[in-house]
């Protein structure tokens, strides 16, 4: 293709929109990428192409009512922009379950997908780890999860430049004959693909990197308190409060680390407490 890339963007998706997720727009702008709002007329674009809606998604409404009920709504119309040629990827912050049902009705999945996933960067010392799949899928085959692996490993290489990614399966212990039927079969089928698969790992690792890519169902990462989304993203705003902050924050570096050391610890115990309410 020539030109730049055209990135469809839900301007009303997120807590804070849509003045954060403009400003997220215009910061990506570049040669090669061009947003495309997608929003109420009178949103302050600051130059991007706007493409008007007139309706919004909530983050409470049932994702599949709101996909079929508000076809003109930020989300909606963005996702339909991929799939009508005027955008070549979309974005949105805005209703998880409504982003996937509209991707999976206008976006489509790759041929020979059977499942879509949701891949989740976190922020290590070691470097980026992919969590996928971080809540699209509650019931899983095997299958599925070395689909996942696979994607999980492209997207590592690909877009996170970590060459010959790592893969794990989250599971409750590292030996191989921990977990339910599904994580020893998924483990299985893993073990005899051509990724480069490490075994098993637990959620306590995750925040210090278990692997490059660490591949779960949707239900059990929300069911491993210390490993769940909300938990992370926790910790990456504790450790983005300690540097905005912290009297040393202009060190940059060095006062990141600090602080990315600080929410792990703060994230381990507030998991230890709640697994432990005796304790309390």
């Amino acid at each position: 293709m020539t030109g730049p890339i055209r990135v469809a963007v839900d301007a009303l998706g997120g807590d804070r929109g849509p003045e954060e997720i403009i400003a997220g727009a215009v910061a990506a702008r570049s040669a090669g990428i061009e947003p495309v709002l997608f929003g109420p007329a009178g949103l302050a674009t600051h130059g991007l192409e706007l493409v008007e809606t007139t309706q919004e998604i909530a983050m409470d409404e049932k994702p599949a009512d709101a996909v079929r009920g508000k076809p003109d709504s930020s989300l909606v119309a963005a996702c339909r922009a991929v799939h009508g040629g005027s955008a070549e990827a979309v974005v949105s912050a805005g209703n998880t379950g409504a982003m996937l049902a509209a991707g999976l009705v206008y976006v489509r999945r790759l041929r020979g997908v059977l499942r879509p996933a949701i891949a989740l960067v976190i922020p290590t010392p070691k470097g980026p780890s992919v969590l996928i799949d971080a809540g699209a899928n509650a019931d899983c085959r095997a299958e599925h999860l070395l689909q996942f692996g696979l994607m999980g490993a492209i997207f590592a290489e690909e877009t996170l430049d970590i060459p010959r990614p790592t893969v794990g399966l989250l599971s409750i212990g590292e030996e191989p004959e921990k977990g339910n039927q599904l994580t020893l079969e998924a483990h299985e089928l893993l073990a005899a693909s051509d990724l480069r698969f490490q075994g098993n790992v637990e959620s306590r690792w995750l925040l210090a990197h278990a692997a490059d890519v660490v591949v779960c169902d949707g239900f059990s990462v929300i069911a491993h308190g210390n490993s769940s989304p909300a938990a992370i993203a926790s910790a990456i705003r504790h450790a983005a409060h300690g540097i905005e902050h912290g009297v040393v924050a202009r060190l940059g570096e060095r006062m990141a680390k600090e602080a990315g050391e600080l929410a792990e610890a703060r994230v381990s115990i507030r998991a230890l407490s709640e697994s432990n309410p005796q304790e309390r």
